[in-house]
């Protein structure tokens, strides 16, 4: 049986969690989620508990088994706590403005960089006097989260000489010596 499949979840207070076919749907006190299952996949409500069961043994439903359960449980997690990820833009003269549901970024390119973001998801960007500026997302639908977060660190992927770009928070860059280093180890 998958490891992770068989193991409950169980449901926080505030959180509501219905079961409608083969849909999901998971409502709490940040919003509300649906996920829709796959027919191999049972899904079993109890009073603060859901558990998950599968109908055969091959080796794509047992697959599933496990996925559901953990996108299920993302689902719970996200309607209660909520999910939240840092990004820092490394560069001079980088910038991140937000107005409503847009981002603005100067990113050293010619021109400004303007990102519109999802209804879900809320941004915020703090600039302190002497370090790089940090933008905070938040959502309570984890994937649309790391989804926003990949696009938003695409625009300028951190380069690994200067490691100049925008990156995660505590993320650790693998830095190359450069040029100088290779001419200083001829010497």
């Amino acid at each position: 049986m998958s490891r992770i499949g068989k193991l409950p979840i169980n449901i926080p207070k505030g959180v509501e969690v219905k079961v409608v076919g083969n849909q999901v749907a998971v409502k709490g006190t940040k919003g509300s989620l649906q996920q829709k299952i796959d027919d191999a996949i049972s899904v079993k409500v109890d009073s603060d508990v859901v558990s998950f069961s599968r109908n055969s043994e091959l080796k794509d439903v047992k697959a599933k088994h496990g996925l559901y359960r953990a996108l299920v449980n993302n689902m719970i997690i996200g309607v209660s706590t909520g999910y939240k990820t840092q990004q820092e833009l490394v560069g001079v003269g980088y910038k991140a403005i937000v107005s409503g549901q847009k981002l603005e970024l100067t990113l050293g390119f010619s021109h400004h960089i303007l990102f519109e973001l999802p209804p879900e998801v809320k941004i915020s960007a703090a600039q302190e006097k002497g370090k790089n500026p940090i933008i905070t997302i938040e959502s309570s639908d984890k994937q649309l989260l790391g989804q926003v977060a990949a696009k938003i660190r695409s625009l300028r992927k951190p380069e690994p000489y200067k490691g100049k770009g925008i990156k995660f928070v505590n993320e650790v860059l693998r830095r190359k010596a450069g040029k100088s280093a290779a001419t200083a180890a001829k010497a």
